[in-house]
């Protein structure tokens, strides 16, 4: 197994239904509900986030203990590294992690974006340990587009540039099943070794005995916690951020010198400051989602307070008169209605037909067309006297139905 092979378009399998969009909106919960308090403890423009952060992640005993200050030192960090497993001392949380089980999301990032604010980081931060659950994940990606949103805000009011450009690298340590017990292992017999003497001697400190570090059921369970949740998690951020995958086996040597090449592949990669200032002003398309949806969700429920007879009207008029047609059309995934309803006289009721369909999961437009109704002729002109009547012709599309056919 070599160093990383570098960034693909390679799609990974989809979660089951419905999972990945639970993950989805747990993560955004905690993140909003943490970067709320942040806000309100620091003020947004004092969130000021590393430069770069590299997030650190591996198969246990593959070395990120190991590496950790070689990387800080390759970059220039100032700070000491960030190791998660040491930020969790509460009592539940060590229960959890001598388990081998991860401790909560929300407490998790909680300490970890504290952590990060603190002045010795700014320069850049290696963080030992996170993201490890797909909760966790979305949290980072959703972190990276807020610092990316408060840098837009502030960069042209920064002084001694302190709004920097995000830049997240996710770095991932990977040996197999049987290594990784095996160095486990190792490491507890060294332990216990230490501790001994430190007893018989009564000359140093007792080192803190992990039970996955002495125990082979516990080793294994660690290892294959992180292929099932931690990796199969981390997987998904190849399309995000610059993701190195580095071959952990081998002497340490051997293992810093993938490092250094795959540091130096990103760094072809990456925009300058300057560039970067320049493409700020152009939102990233993630940032654009989140704020339509808000936005939507605003409009509905105004229209529900403060317009609340016209709402009914057209929500009815939508489930009565739309609904059916559309059903109709469930495979080409379709629809044309037209409609003469005076309630769409008043543009908000257009408006409330396009936000209901889209807060439905449809895509919705609407054409307001003048048709000229002939009403009689004058026997003497020959002049066709007419009625003008608008008609709203409203295109909605939506997911097809996907219909098996047999050979």
């Amino acid at each position: 197994m070599e160093s990383s092979p570098k960034p693909t378009s390679t799609q990974d399998k989809e979660s089951p239904i419905g999972v990945q969009d639970l993950e989805v909106k747990d993560a955004q919960i905690i993140f909003n509900t943490v970067w709320a308090r942040l806000e309100s403890q620091y003020g947004k423009e004092n969130l000021h986030f590393p430069e770069e952060i590299f997030w650190l992640n591996g198969a246990p005993g593959a070395g990120k203990g190991t590496h950790t200050q070689f990387i800080m030192e390759y970059r220039n960090f100032t700070g000491s590294p960030v190791v998660v497993s040491s930020l969790l001392k509460s009592p539940a949380a060590k229960k959890r992690i001598d388990a081998g089980i991860l401790v909560g999301d929300r407490e998790v990032i909680d300490i970890v974006f504290n952590k990060l604010l603190e002045p010795e980081y700014q320069s850049g931060a290696i963080i030992d340990g996170f993201p490890r659950t797909p909760v966790q994940v979305e949290c980072l990606k959703l972190l990276h587009n807020k610092i990316s949103e408060v840098h837009a805000e502030f960069f042209h009011k920064s002084l001694n540039g302190r709004y920097k450009k995000p830049a997240f690298h996710i770095i991932v340590l990977f040996i197999d099943e049987n290594e990784s017990v095996a160095r486990q292992l190792l490491r507890g017999k060294k332990v216990l070794t230490h501790n001994q003497e430190v007893e018989e001697s009564g000359i140093g400190t007792l080192s803190e005995v992990r039970k996955t570090d002495v125990d082979q059921t516990a080793a294994l369970n660690r290892y294959r916690v992180f292929k099932e949740q931690t990796y199969e998690s981390l997987k998904s951020l190849r399309e995000v951020f610059h993701f190195h995958y580095i071959n952990g086996h081998g002497s340490v040597e051997e293992v810093r010198e993938r490092i250094i090449e795959e540091l130096k592949y990103q760094s072809s990669l990456e925009l300058s400051q300057k560039t970067f200032n320049r493409l700020t002003p152009i939102p990233i398309a993630n940032a654009i989602a989140v704020h339509a949806r808000q936005d939507l969700v605003r409009r509905l429920d105004s229209y529900e307070e403060n317009h609340t007879e016209l709402f009914k009207q057209v929500v009815e008029l939508i489930d009565e008169k739309f609904i059916p047609i559309i059903k109709c059309h469930a495979l080409p995934g379709r629809a044309i209605v037209r409609s003469e309803n005076p309630v769409f006289e008043d543009p908000l009721a257009l408006a409330m037909v396009v936000d209901v369909f889209s807060e439905r999961g449809y895509y919705t437009t609407v054409e307001v067309r003048i048709e000229e109704i002939p009403l009689s002729v004058d026997r003497e002109t020959f002049e066709i006297k007419t009625k003008s009547k608008r008609v709203y012709r409203f295109k909605i599309h939506f997911n097809r139905s996907e219909i098996r056919r047999g050979r």
